[in-house]
């Protein structure tokens, strides 16, 4: 039976606010990050981390989904990582102190979580990391249990439902109510429409005039959410993972059910969704994929054996867009070096290279695209609110190599003055004449007070016999 899983949720507010508003143009909303959660285990505490005297707007929703909410005070020099040491360090003191939390779910897209993510992993707990895959990190992406994408998310729910959609028990313009007899008698004692004042409209005409009560209104909002909503990607791409964990399964010869498949590709990609697709579950998925044939599925109603159907196709690597995009700013790379949108880098890349289409590497929208170039060194990304600034990246400006090591001075060896021969130009002195003896210095005679002393007298030499 598989683990309950008690789930702790940590949120950089700072990092998924700027991401969701540079990549999706909207608001960030904790609660489809919490739904989404608790789909997975039960939620045992939440906290976000921001400077919140600055986010009066998003203090109310943390509010409304019980999200306790710690304040970063920046420092008068600037904390950019403050937040981010703050929750790591919270996080690990959570799973040294409360060993019934067995997940944690970070909701952010900052790689600077990595470290955090592995020394949780030591642990045996379960990682969760929620964020866009336009601005998460792939690298944080791959090294959790399960990436949950906020754009899926944002597909799956659609546009944020208004208040007047949210009452549910009213009923609808066009289905009739139950006290409609009696209305129609009413209806009847009124003074017919000619006889009104025309200068004072109806109340039902006023409430008709407001915009967010048209229905026809929300039809087109939803209209417009459907036409921003990307393309699904080609079932094909999703292949070699579905051939890759078939086989893992073969190998354990473990039957390679629904569920279980699933397990087994989110351990070889987290970063894998259905809804990326155009499917809302799984089982749709595999039913997209019977019907392509691509696999073969046996069972009904969910109970599905899928099997493989032939060998695998050829299989595209994401690694393999970044030469083109590598040619593109090289021609470009005098404009590139004050920086550029990332529109006007998609519309250069279109115009050199027609038939071009990150898609076909996997790439949902090119923002996903530009983020992996980032994590591979081609491109560096600013992200504001109106959307993201592309500069070359770090391949672009190597370091510059160390000097070279200056070549050892060779001695020449000493053979003393060269010969100088007179009428010969020579950039030399002429040799020195050689230096004279240094004259002997007689001493003089010893002076005494009574004058110079005699000098000594030998005594006779004795002679034998004397």
């Amino acid at each position: 039976m598989q683990e309950k899983l008690n789930i702790a949720v940590f949120v950089d507010y700072d990092n998924i606010e700027i991401g969701v508003k540079s990549t999706l143009r909207r608001e960030f909303d904790v609660s489809i990050t919490l739904d989404a959660l608790k789909e997975r285990g039960d939620i045992v505490a939440k906290f976000a981390y921001a400077n919140w005297s600055r986010q009066d707007a998003a203090t109310r929703q943390m509010a409304e989904n019980a999200v306790q909410m710690v304040q970063r005070n920046p420092s008068p020099r600037g904390d950019k990582n403050g937040a981010d040491i703050n929750l790591a360090l919270d996080a690990l003191e959570m799973a040294f102190t409360h060993p019934h939390v067995n997940a944690f779910a970070i909701i952010s897209g900052d790689s600077d979580f990595i470290p955090l993510v592995n020394k949780l992993r030591e642990f045996g707990k379960r990682i969760f990391v929620v964020g866009g895959k336009a601005f998460t990190s792939t690298i944080l992406q791959q090294n959790c249990h399960e990436f949950i994408s906020y754009e899926a998310l944002m597909d799956a729910r659609g546009e944020k439902v208004t208040v007047y959609e949210q009452r549910r028990d009213e009923p609808r313009r066009d289905e009739p109510r139950r006290d409609e007899p009696r209305r129609e008698e009413m209806r009847r004692d009124e003074p017919r429409r000619d006889d009104r004042p025309h200068d004072r409209p109806r109340d039902d005409q006023r409430r008709d005039d407001r915009p967010h009560d048209r229905p026809r209104d929300r039809d087109d909002k939803r209209d417009k959410f459907q036409r921003n909503r990307p393309a699904p990607l080609e079932l094909s791409i999703a292949m070699p993972l579905v051939e890759r964990a078939l086989q893992v399964l073969e190998r354990r010869e473990v039957k390679p059910q629904l569920g279980l498949l699933k397990s087994t590709m989110l351990q070889l990609d987290p970063a894998f969704s259905e809804k990326a697709y155009g499917c809302n579950s799984f089982s749709e998925f595999v039913d997209k994929l019977k019907k392509a044939g691509l696999v073969e599925a046996k069972g009904h109603g969910g109970h599905y054996t899928i099997e493989r159907k032939g060998p695998a196709g050829p299989v595209v690597k994401p690694e393999e867009a970044l030469p083109t995009l590598r040619e593109v700013l090289e021609i470009h790379r005098l404009e590139m070096e004050d920086g550029r949108p990332a529109d006007q880098l998609q519309a250069w890349l279109t115009e050199e290279f027609p038939q071009f289409e990150h898609k076909t590497y996997g790439f949902q929208q090119f923002s996903e695209f530009l983020n992996f170039a980032q994590d591979s060194f081609v491109v560096r990304l600013e992200r504001h609110e109106g959307g993201a600034t592309v500069y070359l990246g770090a391949e672009f400006y190597p370091p510059a190599l160390p000097p070279a090591p200056e070549p050892e001075a060779i001695e020449e060896e000493d053979d003393g003055p060269q010969p100088y021969v007179e009428g010969q130009p020579t950039m030399m002195e002429p040799n020195p004449p050689p230096p004279k003896p240094a004259p002997v210095r007689k001493r003089a005679p010893r002076k005494t007070s009574d004058g110079p002393k005699p000098a000594r007298k030998s005594a006779p030499r004795r002679k034998k016999g004397d």
